[in-house]
């Protein structure tokens, strides 16, 4: 199945998420399956970061959004967990410190933007913008409602300088989201991601959801496209996500850079060096 198509919030339709089943379950109930294709994609992931990494035209950002316990952390220790940290670069937007909130929402987002053969990681991301904020009435609206255009309008900026971009919305429903925080209660190793908060933002269920949709609506276009994920089934979301990024990072069509030395004359060098080597001994 090509999940890219399945999942690509196409530009210019608008989304109801409601219409979104967020476990998917007639689209694959093989669990070792998927786990086992997942594998082997993270395999694919690795050489093709290599190739990025070493072609050097080129970036990718990666921005993960959904709601709390929705899976942003397991996404990225699953799928991205196959990448070089050398060249990856992870990056939690959380509250804006008291210097980044005296400049405009996207300098602290530009700053840590990928430079050319590296991959840029957002948890959480410019999108909070429109999101919490607006949730919140952090901000009026005929500043919120701005953004939508400043935010399609940077990253087709960041598109023009060879950064390619790829948006998850990890799609989870009010019982799946229960559920994850019942096992942290349950679970001392999970304790640490307890928040009041986890409980305080629910009452914004319905808020929330028409703000994704707006985000989703307005800004998934052609060159920085938005896709929703099915959340409720970790295996699949990583199986997923892994896939639209393979399916992503092949369309580069990338090769290797010519060598800098002429090679003819390295191999002559090499096997000098081998001979004395043979010699001394």
């Amino acid at each position: 199945m090509d999940y890219y198509k399945q999942f690509l919030v196409k530009p210019g339709s608008k989304v109801d998420l409601s219409k979104f089943d967020a476990t998917a379950k007639d689209l694959c109930d093989d669990r070792k399956k998927a786990e086992k294709q997942t594998d082997d994609l993270r395999e694919e992931i690795q050489e093709l970061q290599y190739q990025l990494y070493a072609e050097r035209k080129r970036s990718l950002l990666v921005c993960l959004q959904g709601r709390d316990a929705a899976g942003k952390d397991g996404t990225i220790r699953h799928v991205f967990q196959a990448m070089n940290p050398q060249g990856c670069t992870v990056t939690s937007f959380k509250v804006p410190s008291t210097v980044e909130a005296e400049h405009d929402f996207l300098w602290r987002v530009h700053k840590v933007t990928p430079r050319k053969g590296h991959v840029a990681v957002f948890n959480r991301s410019h999108y909070e913008e429109v999101l919490v904020q607006r949730v919140h009435n952090m901000v009026p609206e005929d500043v919120w409602s701005k953004r939508y255009d400043q935010i399609n309008n940077f990253e087709q900026l960041l598109v023009a300088n060879q950064t390619h971009i790829l948006k998850f919305y990890l799609h989870i429903d009010p019982e799946e989201q229960l559920d994850r925080f019942k096992k942290r209660l349950e679970s001392p190793a999970k304790n640490w991601k307890i928040s009041h908060a986890d409980y305080s933002e629910r009452p914004y269920w319905d808020e929330y959801t028409k703000a994704f949709e707006d985000a989703l609506s307005k800004c998934s276009t052609e060159n920085a496209p938005w896709f929703i994920i099915p959340g409720n089934r970790k295996w699949f979301r990583d199986f997923v996500v892994a896939s639209i990024l393979v399916q992503a990072l092949k369309s580069f069509d990338m090769k290797f850079p010519e060598p800098t030395v002429d090679m003819d004359e390295i191999r002559k060098l090499y096997h000098a060096e081998v001979k004395k080597e043979k010699n001394g001994k």
